[in-house]
């Protein structure tokens, strides 16, 4: 089984990035789950959202504390938040940041760093506002590339059952940051 924490704050669109993952994995045949967890229900508070995955049954109704992956939405978040908490040795976190990887290594430990401007991509395709960017879309598409786990196709089929509008949009912000995330050009980086 796998397991993966998303990270954002109220209004980015974590809990329905963790849903959209999660059909994408059962329209390739697998077994998976995704639900949240938030405090104050308000925009702009700390939200998690959790997905497992697996090619058996899920019996298993818990937060997830020992993630493979972790994707964070919000690049403040990785500074006052332990979003490498639990990750399993050789993990890889996704910060969605204008920043390169490195930049994060000091606050993380044992695991892989990437990072995505996803919030460029969404301003770039006017998915949200620039107080507060829909980025569940791009950052998706890069977890895809990144992870070798789901398909960029079966994240595109699944968008307009959860995000009703701005499709074409949306797409295209999924599809150019699965192309950046394969690239080297201030996008994508992996510390070994």
């Amino acid at each position: 089984m796998l397991e993966i924490r998303l990270h954002g704050r109220g209004g980015q669109g974590a809990v329905i990035a963790s849903r959209i993952l999660s059909y994408a994995f059962f329209l390739e045949g697998k077994f998976a789950q995704s639900f949240p967890t938030f405090g104050a229900e308000r925009r702009g508070a700390p939200v998690a959202a959790f997905v497992r995955v697996a090619d058996h049954f899920i019996n298993l109704r818990s937060q997830v504390v020992n993630p493979d992956y972790v994707i964070v939405m919000a690049a403040r978040l990785a500074e006052t938040v332990a979003v490498d908490a639990g990750i399993k040795n050789g993990g890889l976190i996704l910060i969605n940041s204008e920043h390169p990887a490195s930049f994060y290594l000091k606050l993380v430990k044992k695991c892989r760093v990437a990072t995505v401007n996803a919030n460029e991509l969404a301003l770039r395709y006017h998915l949200g506002s620039p107080t507060m960017p829909l980025v569940n879309a791009p950052i998706l598409g890069a977890f895809a590339r990144l992870s070798g786990l789901v398909s960029l196709d079966s994240l595109i089929e699944v968008l307009p059952r959860f995000v009703p509008v701005k499709h074409d949009e949306n797409r295209q912000a999924m599809e150019e940051a699965y192309r950046l995330a394969a690239g080297d050009g201030g996008y994508a980086h992996a510390n070994p």
